[in-house]
């Protein structure tokens, strides 16, 4: 991991929740979360485990219909919590921190510009918001930025309008959009999605770069392993709103714990190995709605047994330093083959 163990963002109990005619949804349920200076994070899962919901609540950014609880702190240099979850929607003091101490590099690059500006225009206007009211630096940094993520002819291209531009490129201008004001942490969720392999390549080393000039600390949304094998110094492991395992990337991809991790390892494809069929993970993440208080994996689980579902649903213990893991074979409410020690 680079640099010392001291945490950025702190995210403890949250819960993300919305009451519909059916029932309660819950597509966020207690996670407990640190994220360390000049790390990345790798959160992985499949779509529909609440990985972006969770994210866009440390910016305060899901829509008002959701109810968040527990806390999220912001850790500034000294030591200093700032709790995040508490303040206005929308209000002065959350827009100060969103885009300058943290932003975050949407998945959907094609509804996250308005069609009645240049991409120039909003790219700077963040500039403006947190650096310099001078338009003319403005325009000059912003231009600089889209130079850096790869916009070929960028003085053109910044008087624009995003109809102009291609997927990738508007992937792009977002990327230059949320690293312009070299903020303390960025939330990455897919963010070189719509990117050919060279222009990832390109991209991830370019946040290397970064994250080593300023001491940039990194949240990676992926369903890539590849990727978080290349960029991640820790994965989280997200299924049904609840993480069920972390641990360093090497420790993950070495000795996986959780039958759901292991089944997202072994259903990448391997160069080099014989032609032969993918495994897959039989069934579908179920919706987080009126959920009863078991294993949420059960039925997709290869090691369940009857036993499972007479057992609350297990919360995160600690097997080794660093390694955390949500499953009834490493807990004491089963027949424990290791006595673990429960995290939070």
């Amino acid at each position: 991991m680079n640099g010392t163990k001291d945490s950025v963002l702190e995210v403890k109990k949250l819960s993300i929740s919305i009451k519909l005619d059916e029932g309660l949804l819950t597509p966020v349920r207690g996670v407990d979360l640190q994220l360390y200076r000049n790390e990345t994070l790798g959160l992985v899962g499949e779509s529909g485990c609440g990985k972006s919901l969770l994210c866009k609540a440390v910016i305060g950014i899901n829509d008002k219909k959701f109810k968040s609880e527990g806390s999220v702190h912001l850790v500034d240099e000294n030591g200093k919590a700032k709790e995040l979850l508490g303040l206005q929607f929308g209000g002065k003091e959350i827009r100060s921190i969103r885009g300058k101490s943290i932003s975050m590099i949407f998945q959907e690059p094609m509804s996250s510009f308005s069609p009645l500006f240049t991409v120039g225009h909003q790219i700077s206007e963040n500039v403006r918001l947190h650096v310099t009211r001078d338009k003319q630096e403005a325009r000059r940094m912003t231009i600089k930025m889209m130079q850096k993520v790869g916009i070929a002819n960028a003085e053109q291209r910044y008087k624009q309008y995003p109809h102009e531009f291609s997927g990738g490129m508007l992937q792009r201008s977002l990327i230059a959009m949320a690293l312009i004001c070299q903020p303390h942490i960025l939330i990455a969720d897919e963010p070189t999605t719509a990117l050919d392999v060279t222009i990832q390549a390109q991209i991830l080393q370019m946040l290397k770069n970064l994250q080593k000039d300023v001491g940039m600390s990194i949240i990676y949304i992926t369903h890539d392993l590849g990727t978080v094998a290349q960029i991640c110094d820790r994965v989280a492991v997200m299924y049904l709103g609840k993480i069920i395992e972390i641990a360093t990337v090497d420790e993950i991809f070495k000795n996986p714990l959780h039958p759901y991790t292991e089944g997202l390892i072994h259903s990448v494809h391997k160069i080099g190995g014989k032609t032969e069929r993918l495994f897959s993970i039989e069934g579908f993440v179920p919706l987080a709605m009126n959920l009863d208080n078991r294993c949420g994996f059960y039925d997709r689980c290869t090691r369940r047994n009857k036993e499972c579902l007479t057992l609350p649903e297990p919360h995160l213990v600690q097997t080794s330093e660093g390694h955390s893991v949500a499953c009834y074979k490493y807990t004491n409410n089963s027949k424990p083959e290791l006595l673990a020690k429960e995290v939070g």
